[in-house]
């Protein structure tokens, strides 16, 4: 029995997270990040898929644009999560750059006949208000000039909660990640019920 529920797994339609360290359970205990809590609703959903988390810590815009079509081929999902651009904006990535990196991914994923999600993130108050403001208009104008759906900051239910970060500031906690699947999961469960 155990057989036929891994190959009905194998069989099932793949959602690739396709992230950074937000997405790949940094500083966290294995299986409590966001993404592990996805696999979870899913079930509870009883929406089939099985869930390939491909998130890089440190993954830049340029990063996945230079690796998705290689994880496409080799995954091919049917929907795919692209939530990078953090690490661009506190390198000071040219906005223009992170926009068509952003864009690219979301093509290459079309491509592969897979539904793009793409989400964004803000940066820190001491980058400046003009500069986060434009950087936070990338994903915005990447998601319109794609026609693609768009959740605005991955960490909107968090953001001015400091207990819910680790020390650096940067990253949120174990107790964070339940706030940031419920964040996510309006636009994803629409995606995902697409096919």
């Amino acid at each position: 029995m155990a057989g036929t529920a891994a190959a009905a797994q194998a069989a099932a339609p793949v959602l690739m997270i396709f992230g950074d360290s937000l997405s790949a359970e940094y500083g966290l205990p294995q299986g409590s990040g966001w993404v592990a809590l996805l696999e979870k609703r899913l079930k509870t959903e009883n929406l089939d898929y099985r869930v390939v988390n491909a998130s890089i810590s440190g993954e830049t815009t340029l990063g996945g644009r230079n690796r998705i079509d290689a994880e496409l081929a080799r995954h091919a999902p049917q929907a795919v999560v692209i939530a990078l651009g953090g690490n661009d904006g506190l390198r000071g990535v040219s906005l223009e750059t992170t926009r068509a990196n952003l864009e690219y991914m979301v093509t290459a994923a079309r491509k592969f006949k897979a539904r793009p999600l793409l989400v964004g993130v803000r940066l820190p108050p001491n980058y400046g208000r003009t500069f986060s403001e434009k950087f936070r208009l990338v994903f915005v104008e990447a998601a319109k000039a794609t026609k693609t759906p768009l959740v605005p900051f991955i960490l909107e239910p968090i953001a001015e909660r400091r207990d819910f970060f680790q020390p650096d500031g940067i990253h949120p906690t174990a107790a964070a990640q339940p706030l940031i699947l419920d964040a996510l999961w309006p636009e994803l469960r629409t995606v995902l019920k697409a096919r």
